[in-house]
């Protein structure tokens, strides 16, 4: 998929959105429905969801690093369709085949933001060849979008607030809270709705 080339933005959208702006916007969260994948029949239920779907929202969450030169490989992988969003816990390696095997899809794009680097760290926990990505931060940079990130591009874009409350939480817990399931579970979504709505303005084709 290519984006498309510099464009004006319809309506109330525009190429920057100021902290008092983004203050003022209602916040949303996902609010539908979602399965974290701990048994051979969610992952079976998952496969034959995202099968289905042109487009994956997609998205990864990492453990916090807090002292220097500490780092983490990716905890969890959160795929979106239009009927559910399933987490997966790399800790379960069952997951790994089908999480190469979407990736690898070339019929279904995979719609996130900042995908190069989610993609580059995910390869060391296991191996994958992707195919059809489409990284929005991306789009919207080469659309003219003075702002990449995916909570910016929410509230210019959608008209909405993403909260951003548990990101830097344990991700590599063996049992995720609710506020970290709704939280990984509204990114993925987001960036679905974000993808559906750049494909309407013309900043990326099927």
């Amino acid at each position: 998929m290519n984006p498309a080339t510099p464009f004006d933005l319809p309506g109330r959208n525009a190429r920057a959105i100021s902290r008092e702006d983004m203050a003022n916007l209602p916040i949303r969260r996902y609010e539908g429905d979602v399965c974290v994948v701990t048994t051979a029949q969610d992952l079976e239920r998952a496969l034959a969801d995202i099968q289905q779907e042109r487009v994956i929202g997609f998205d990864t969450e990492t453990r916090p690093a807090f002292r220097k030169g500490e780092s983490y490989l990716p905890c969890l992988v959160q795929a979106a369709t239009e009927r559910a969003v399933y987490l997966f816990q790399l800790r379960r390696p069952e997951v790994f085949p089908a999480l190469a095997a979407l990736l690898a899809e070339p019929r279904t794009v995979k719609a996130g933001v900042g995908l190069a680097h989610d993609l580059r760290t995910l390869k060391s926990v296991f191996p994958f060849s992707e195919k059809n990505v489409v990284d929005l931060g991306i789009a919207a940079r080469r659309g003219g979008l003075g702002q990449t990130g995916v909570r910016n591009l929410a509230g210019m874009m959608l008209g909405v607030r993403i909260p951003k409350g548990t990101k830097t939480s344990n991700w590599a817990a063996p049992q995720l809270t609710a506020q970290q399931i709704a939280y990984a579970a509204t990114d993925a979504w987001i960036c679905r709705e974000l993808f559906l709505r750049f494909e309407t303005l013309g900043l990326v084709r099927a």
